[in-house]
This record gives C-alpha cells, structure tokens and sequence, in this order.
C-alpha cells in the first residue's frame, strides 16, 4: 500500500499516520527493509507533527 505524499502546510491527523504506520509493520511481519526502514522514520516524523497539531488545536 504507498503511502499519500507529504504536502507541505497539510498535516493529516495522527490517527491516520498512525494507521499507516501499523499497516506498515503488519505488512513486514515485523522486519523493516532498509526503505520500510525509511518509510518508517518519515511516517515517525509526520505523526510528530500531527501529534503537535492535534495538542495545539485542544489547547
């Protein structure tokens, strides 16, 4: 399953990436590639981002 492509000033919910990021891992059985390894670490950082998102729009 790609993943959507990071669009710069859009941030989808951590939910969402978090989705993925589990989609991800079931689908390596749990034994990242070296570009699972990479889309890993990319899906890490944008779920960052969203978590500050979601954390500033509640506050």
């Amino acid at each position: 399953m790609p993943t959507s492509p990071v669009v710069p000033g859009f941030v989808r919910s951590a939910a969402v990436v978090n989705e993925e990021i589990r989609a991800l891992w079931a689908r390596s059985g749990g034994v990242l590639t070296p570009e699972g390894q990479r889309e890993y670490e990319r899906l890490l950082v944008e779920w960052a981002a969203a978590v500050r998102v979601d954390v500033a729009e509640a506050a």
